[in-house]
Formats: C-alpha cells, sequence, structure tokens
C-alpha cells in the first residue's frame, strides 16, 4: 500500500496535468520518467477541460509507476489513483479549501480511505502572481516570512496532516527557498514535499540538501524533458548520502 511508505526515503514526482499532457507528449515523457525510475506520477491541476480518470488510466497503460492523485479541485476526484492526496490549503483563509470542499468529497472518498493521504497544503510567494493563488482566492506566504511558513507547518502536523507540501506555485518565477525548507524540517517530523518554480538541477539538489523527502516537478518537465532524469540523479545520491 503506497500510503503506508508515502513519500518515504528522498523521492522524486512527476505531475501531469490533464489539460496539458497527452498524446506523443505525454508518451515521451513517461517514456523518461520509467527509465530514470520517476517514484510517483502525481496527476491534476488547477481547472479541468480533460478528465482525470483518462488521463489515468492512460498513464497506467505505458508506465507501471504508481499513480497519485493530486485534486486541484471536485471535478478531478477519482478512485482509480493508487493514493489520494487529501489537500488542505492551510496558509490561506478560504473555508473551501480548509473543510468546505473536503465534507462534500467525504462520501464519495469513504469507500476508499486506505488511499487517502492527509497534506497540509502551504503556498509561499515565490515571484509573480501564480494560478493557484487566483483560483483559490487566497494570498501566499511572502518568502521572506520564514516564521510564519514554519509556525503553519507546525499547525498543520499537530492537526494531524501526514505531510507538508511547500508550494512556490504553478509557473512561479523562483522555487522555494532552501532557508524556508530547512526552517520547516527542523521544526516538523513529518514528511516534507516542495514543488513550483524548479528548473535546475542545482535547485533540485538544494532542496534536497535542505530537507525535502518527495520534490514534485511539472512545468519544468514540460519545457526540458531531460530535467526529470537529472532530478532522479539528484534524487539518488541524496539517497546515498542518507
Amino acid at each position: 500500500m503506497i500510503k503506508d511508505n508515502f513519500p518515504g526515503k528522498k523521492s522524486l514526482a512527476l505531475l501531469l496535468d490533464p489539460d496539458k499532457t497527452s498524446g506523443k507528449d505525454l508518451k515521451r515523457i513517461l517514456k523518461i520518467a520509467s527509465g530514470s525510475r520517476t517514484d510517483y506520477i502525481l496527476v491534476g491541476g488547477s481547472l479541468t477541460f480533460n478528465s482525470i480518470d483518462d488521463l489515468i488510466e492512460s498513464v497506467r497503460s505505458q508506465c507501471s509507476i504508481p499513480i497519485v492523485l493530486f485534486p486541484g479541485n471536485l471535478l478531478q476526484l477519482s478512485l482509480k489513483a493508487d493514493a489520494i492526496l487529501l489537500l488542505s490549503l492551510i496558509s490561506g483563509r478560504n473555508p473551501e479549501l480548509l473543510i468546505g470542499n473536503h465534507v462534500i468529497a467525504a462520501p464519495f472518498l469513504r469507500s476508499v480511505k486506505e488511499k487517502l493521504i492527509s497534506v497540509g497544503y502551504i503556498l509561499v510567494g515565490c515571484g509573480k502572481k501564480t494560478s493557484v493563488e487566483y483560483i483559490s482566492q487566497t494570498e501566499a506566504i511572502p518568502a521572506d516570512k520564514t516564521d510564519l511558513v514554519v509556525a503553519t507547518a507546525m499547525a498543520g502536523e499537530m492537526l494531524g496532516l501526514k505531510m507538508i507540501y511547500l508550494e512556490a506555485g504553478s509557473g512561479a518565477t523562483n522555487p522555494i527557498p532552501a532557508e524556508i525548507i530547512s526552517a520547516v524540517r527542523e521544526n516538523v517530523a513529518v514528511p516534507i514535499a516542495v514543488g513550483g518554480g524548479i528548473k535546475t538541477r542545482g535547485e533540485i539538489a538544494e532542496a534536497f540538501s535542505a530537507g525535502a523527502n518527495l520534490i514534485i516537478l511539472g512545468n519544468g518537465c514540460e519545457k526540458n524533458p531531460s530535467l526529470l532524469e537529472e532530478a532522479c540523479a539528484e534524487r539518488d545520491a541524496a539517497r546515498q548520502s542518507i
């Protein structure tokens, strides 16, 4: 069961947006993901023009990498993934994304409780305003407010959330600063995932070194598929250094 060990040791995930990934592009990136032994495929996005189930089935038909649902909204709920991230946007004050949507989704998800992983989603401002901020109608915590990020992560852990996700947002100018990752790592025991704005191998190495358990790549791989291979190489190096 993925839930029991997620994300476990230093891990790498590829995030696929159902509205941006299909056909030859999907085949190409999945071939790279399989060859580099990517740990997880996450599926989800901010909007929903295309079926999340169709993407999951397409991914499953082309590779054996575990699939984790990363739902951007209620239209992206699916029972077909191997695990489901139950996201609570704890950095914002939008009640729908703190608990409202969870109440609506609960009857649908009740039968797959063994797949659910509760995640404290913390949005950090790392440049221009991102789609996540606009869609969620929340403000990101400024990147220079490390103490607020840390306190938010601590609160999420004390509420019982099983993972903290530090997110710069899709298309962010910069990644989550290493100082923030390190500070959160020093103050929480649960796994830390980091995503958004990561464009280079050096940034991946820095995030792992700072304490990230899971690095999630999305837009960076769409523009530079070889980044996924480089990321997995850095993951392997990080595992050896433990």
